[in-house]
């Protein structure tokens, strides 16, 4: 009985040691992938003149232009980010789909510039618009302004209101920036 109970003990000992085993395969691998943004193509139109469009392309943080904004004009504003897929980029549906995920932080700099969020931007389920589509009323403009736009992931709480209503250049609290890119604009 003794000779019985001690080969029991051996097998389940190796039992234990064999079906505890690490095995790399079986590690779950991320279910929620992100696509990395390589390009962002901003498009302002001039709301007096609908001709009067400029679209500035930046990748990999680099601007392949700047934007001529004239004081006291009122622009159109459109982000567009696009992810890179083999020698070329397409528009990502990722960023209004996840909408509730992101948010987006305008910080005007040597340029006094109204950001107002657009009636037809993305509405977020907390009310906030997403700053996809904006308006732009320049009131002065140096020839060092520069315009930087960020786009937040995962921000603990958002305000599109900051400074204030009638500038909703937004502000977030936590998170991880995204996108952080700076345009000249003057």
């Amino acid at each position: 009985m003794k000779k019985l109970f001690n080969i029991t003990l051996v097998l389940l000992a190796a039992f234990l040691v064999f079906s505890c085993r690490s095995d790399d395969d079986s590690i779950p691998e991320d279910v929620h992938e992100h696509d990395e943004i390589g390009k962002v193509v901003l498009k302002l139109t001039n709301k007096a003149d609908a001709t009067d469009i400029q679209t500035v392309n930046v990748i990999a943080g680099q601007a392949d232009g700047h934007l001529h904004l004239h004081a006291g004009d009122t622009y159109l504003a459109e982000l567009d980010f696009q992810i890179a897929h083999e020698d070329h980029y397409h528009s990502s549906d990722e960023i209004e789909e996840e909408k509730d995920h992101h948010f987006i932080v305008f910080n005007p700099a040597n340029a006094d510039i109204n950001v107002l969020r657009a009636a037809n931007d993305i509405i977020r389920t907390d009310g906030q618009k997403l700053g996809l589509r904006s308006e732009w009323t320049v009131n002065s403009v140096q020839t060092t302004g520069k315009m930087n736009i960020k786009l937040i992931h995962g921000p603990a709480t958002v305000n599109q209101n900051y400074p204030s209503a009638t500038n909703q250049l937004g502000q977030t609290t936590g998170g991880e920036t995204d996108v952080d890119i700076t345009v000249d604009a003057h």
